[in-house]
Parts: structure tokens; sequence; C-alpha cells
């Protein structure tokens, strides 16, 4: 199983904790740069650096340089089974318990979380944009080889608003499988999993929000692996 962990400047302590969970789990953890997949010329929708970021194709904010970029996974993988995460995660338990719950029936396994409309800002002053499917494709365990994954292109991927891909748009409702919430677990939204696989600091780790909920386990992490 391929894995990639988006990566972002802002968040590089968060990037190092969850690159380094990620391995002491087994875990075989690739970062996903937005710059490079511009210059390979993968990723060619326009973006405006000034101030927020702010995604053209979209006429929305764009929270993170890996908000789209997470879609390009499958054209990365090539085939086989591929794992994408946010950078703002604790990893807590082992590749192999993932891997047992990957179903081939099903293009991408997410955990179908329900949110409900969401606002207001996030991490350091990021808008929260309001989408369906919110937050199901942080963590994103994609089927390559699923047929249904064919329907997602470099014209898709540079020409669809940001909304529809992170609804998973290109696949329908019986192509999208389901994870328990332990593998995306969203710290100080939820309350804590009796065995948590994924701790998800959506609102912003410690590094960004120093008194965060669960921040001892984020800073355990962060004197093994972020020094």
């Amino acid at each position: 199983m391929r894995v990639y962990i988006g990566h972002e400047d802002r968040e590089q302590r968060s990037f190092d904790v969850a690159m380094g969970t990620a391995r002491a789990h087994g875990f075989a953890p690739l970062p996903l740069y937005e710059h490079a997949l511009r210059t390979s010329g993968l990723l060619t929708r326009p973006l405006d650096r000034r101030g927020q970021m702010w995604d053209l194709v979209s006429n929305a904010p764009q929270a993170t340089s890996f908000a789209v970029a997470r879609f390009f996974t499958p054209l990365l993988a090539h085939t086989g089974w591929a794992l994408f995460t946010d950078c703002d995660m604790v990893f807590l338990r082992d590749a192999q318990e993932l891997m047992q719950l990957a179903d081939s029936r099903y293009a991408v396994q997410v955990v179908k979380h329900d949110v409900g409309n969401v606002g207001g800002k996030k991490m350091d002053g990021q808008v929260q944009t309001a989408y369906p499917r919110k937050l199901w494709s942080a963590v994103t365990l994609w089927n390559v080889d699923h047929p249904a994954n064919r329907r997602l292109n470099i014209t898709t991927l540079n020409s669809w608003p940001g909304r529809d891909l992170h609804a998973f748009g290109w696949l329908h409702d019986d192509e999208i499988g389901e994870l328990p919430m332990d593998w995306n677990w969203l710290v100080g939204m939820q309350p804590k999993p009796a065995n948590p696989a994924i701790a998800h600091y959506t609102l912003g780790t410690p590094e960004l929000l120093p008194d965060c909920e669960h921040a001892d386990l984020w800073y355990r992490a962060c004197e093994q692996y972020a020094q």
C-alpha cells in the first residue's frame, strides 16, 4: 500500500509527526507536495496566493496547499491500494489493521462523518468552507484499480470545483465504502474512541493551537518524531 501525506509549509512539525507516527506503525509514507505536481505539469488549476490561498476554479478559499493535490493520489500510485491523509494526524494503530478493512468492491473507503454545516474559522484563521461530505477526504483509502476511479483524470482534477472533488463527485454512492470512525477521529469535535487509529486535529494541532483538546497526545508524538 502506498501512503501519501499532504505537506503544508505552515505545519511542518505536524507533518513530521504524521510521517513519524505513520512509519512507527508500519506505514511507508511519502510526502505529497503541491509544488511537485505543478512542476510536473499535472496540476495546472490557477491559485491566487495573495493572502489566504484562493482557488480560482472553485472561486473559494483553499485552506491547505494539498486541498486538491490529494486527489492526484491514484495517478501517483498507478495501481493497487493507496492511502492519503492530511498532515494534522497522529497514527496510533498498525497498517495491517487498515488493510484488513480494504474491500475491493469500493473505489474509495472513508469515514463518513456527518459534521453538519461547519462554519467559522480553523487553524490559523483559515475559513471553514461548507460542502457535502466534509472531512471525508482527509483519510482516504483508494482502490486505485477500481474502474470507477478512471473517471478521475487530469481534466476533472484541474477543472472541477474543489467542493465537488471533496464530495467524491465522480463516484456513485455505492462506490464509496465506509471505514470505522477510529480511522479519522476528529479531535475536539468528537469524543475520543476507545481505540483510536488516527487522531485528526482538524481544528488545528498544538503547533497552531497549543491548548487544543488532547494536546498531550500530539506533544508526546512530537517529542519522538519532530525534534
